[in-house]
């Protein structure tokens, strides 16, 4: 089992290149499971892996990891259910934005849209404001917020320890 305890800095990756490089595997995860500091899963060619970050790491598509035997994990954002979001106009989509964010929804944010993981209480209240909602498959990458994302509350908080396992059928 392949174990992952290191989060390879952004700006490490550019200077040494290692971004450009072949990466040794890769990590599939829907956004959910990419705010687990603890979980054990596997790895796109099936080889099991313990991912031990520390807490508040959320990963995001094409961060690079380093496993204990010098190994580079490259983070791929699995495709998974979202509603996209349109509206006639820029000043609806702030509001469809405004209100999502008063839930702390986490919303990825485009050139003229907003994602979220598909739910049909959000949509039902996005249609109420006159929002335009499509379902698709996507991968799903929110803001990481006013904070940059280094904490996260989730049904993990508090619980340390706590160990999470994601195996995806290969």
């Amino acid at each position: 089992m392949i174990e992952i305890k290191t989060k390879l800095a952004a700006d490490v990756n550019a200077k040494t290149g290692a971004a450009a490089n072949a990466t040794a595997a890769q990590l599939k995860l829907p956004f959910d499971l990419r705010q687990k500091s603890r979980l054990r899963t596997r790895l796109v060619n099936g080889e099991d892996a313990w991912l031990m970050l520390p807490r508040g790491e959320i990963l995001r598509g094409g961060d690079l990891l380093q496993a204990a035997d010098g190994r580079v994990v490259e983070v791929v954002s699995e495709t998974e259910d979202v509603l996209h979001v349109t509206c006639a106009n820029a000043a609806e989509l702030a509001r469809a934005a405004y209100h999502l964010g008063n839930r702390h929804v986490p919303v990825q944010v485009g050139d003229g849209f907003l994602r979220i993981a598909a739910d049909h209480v959000l949509a039902d209240m996005l249609n109420g404001l006159g929002a335009t909602l499509t379902t698709m498959r996507a991968p799903f990458e929110p803001e990481a917020g006013a904070y940059g994302g280094g904490h996260h509350q989730s049904s993990e908080a508090g619980h340390s320890g706590r160990i999470h396992e994601y195996k995806k059928n290969v």
